[in-house]
């Protein structure tokens, strides 16, 4: 099988996805309302879309392309309140969130689709394990050999996303210690990790046709990697965010990463090379287990410092990237957030050691993903 070829894309645009918990009103666990959630929601007018995801619990949001922050947002903001409307004649609620606190993955269908029960075929019990939930962003690019260095120039960066979003402290009624236990579940799969480190398409055709060849992968759909191709958008997919549990932090973040992306694509502040991902895997750990406060390595230099203080720097970087692209107020929520709380598994640690209570933690998660808490 030939890999499509790579759409054209307007640089620098933007489109998020966003994966959703669907718990009942009573103990606020998950529960199989996608269905129900999906037959609401028919024929209403979205900027984007609503689709099912690979268990019945869950649900997935997107924006359609956008230029800003701003139009990000306001996307956003209309499908979150049409499905939040939808929800509550159903009696359901719905949030952010990397993992459920306390769900038992045995008690999860897959959704009736048939790539679905195709992963459920292969992954067995690893397919229900991966009722997870994320946040990804699209960035679209010039063309393939650009998409490729953007994917490796922002890969430096995946342990800063990680830590930011991180929003999977509790999972199976248990504090796992880490910030972001969500990712755990993607390392168990095969084909997960990073992208081979090549920087032209046709390098890259040369890879994937060995890899089709193996039988092991019939499209990039196959690739669980932290950021991939894709080729019929047009864009690279940042994937390793946990969900947020806010609108307003997924927008941010979405914003973040088209800064990045400007940066790296006009300043090319990094020199790419294979040994940048010496200690890859050592950062992306030490960001899902510690958060903000945990340990990044410099690819370059070998100098150690922790994850905030490299993103501080970071974010002086892109004060006139963001300018240019109307994101100044997502970098101001950014500094904000890591000056009260760093992340949303900080804040449900809080909530958590307030109300002694995991279900009360979700239902708070539910306020705050309508747009009813009184906290940002």
């Amino acid at each position: 099988m030939s890999l499509e070829a790579f759409a054209t894309s307007r640089p620098l645009t933007m489109g998020v996805e966003l994966e959703l918990q669907i718990v009942n009103r009573h103990d606020y666990d998950l529960t199989p309302g996608s269905k129900d959630l999906l037959r609401v929601m028919k024929g209403v007018a979205l900027p984007g879309d609503v689709t099912p995801e690979i268990t019945d619990s869950m649900i997935e949001l997107c924006t359609g392309v956008c230029d800003s922050y701003e139009q990000v947002l306001e996307q956003l903001t209309v499908t979150r309140d049409a499905l939040v409307r939808s929800a509550d004649k159903l009696n359901l609620g719905l949030s952010g969130g990397g993992t459920h606190p306390y769900q038992h993955w045995s008690k999860q269908r897959i959704f009736d689709k048939p790539r679905f029960q195709e992963i459920s075929g292969l992954y067995g019990y690893l397919s229900k394990q991966f009722t997870i939930f994320g946040q990804h962003v699209h960035i679209g690019c010039e063309g393939p050999d650009q998409a490729l260095r953007l994917l490796h120039g922002l890969s430096r960066f995946i342990p800063h996303l990680i830590a930011l979003s991180a929003s999977s402290p509790y999972v199976q009624g248990n504090d796992t210690g880490f910030h972001s236990a969500r990712l755990n579940s993607v390392f168990a799969f095969p084909l997960s990790g990073r992208a081979p480190f090549v920087l032209t398409w046709d390098d890259f055709l040369v890879f994937f046709e060995k890899m089709t060849r193996t039988g092991v992968v019939k499209s990039m759909k196959d690739f669980y990697w932290d950021i991939r191709p894709k080729p019929e958008f047009g864009t690279i997919e940042v994937r390793v965010l946990d969900t947020p549990l806010t609108i307003e932090k997924a927008s941010a973040l979405a914003a973040l990463i088209q800064s990045l992306a400007r940066w790296i694509s006009h300043d090319q502040p990094f020199a790419l090379a294979e040994d940048d991902y010496l200690p890859y895997t050592f950062n992306r750990f030490q960001a899902c287990r510690f958060g903000l406060d945990g340990t990044f390595v410099d690819p370059k230099t070998g100098e150690h410092r922790s994850l905030r203080e490299d993103l501080n720097v970071t974010l002086h970087a892109l004060e006139p990237h963001a300018a240019a692209l109307r994101a100044e107020p997502a970098l101001r929520y950014i500094r904000e957030e890591m000056r009260w709380q760093g992340n949303d598994a900080t804040w449900a640690r809080g909530v958590v050691e307030r109300e002694q209570l995991l279900n009360e933690l979700v239902r708070q998660q539910c306020e705050r993903w309508a747009g009813r808490a009184a906290t940002p």
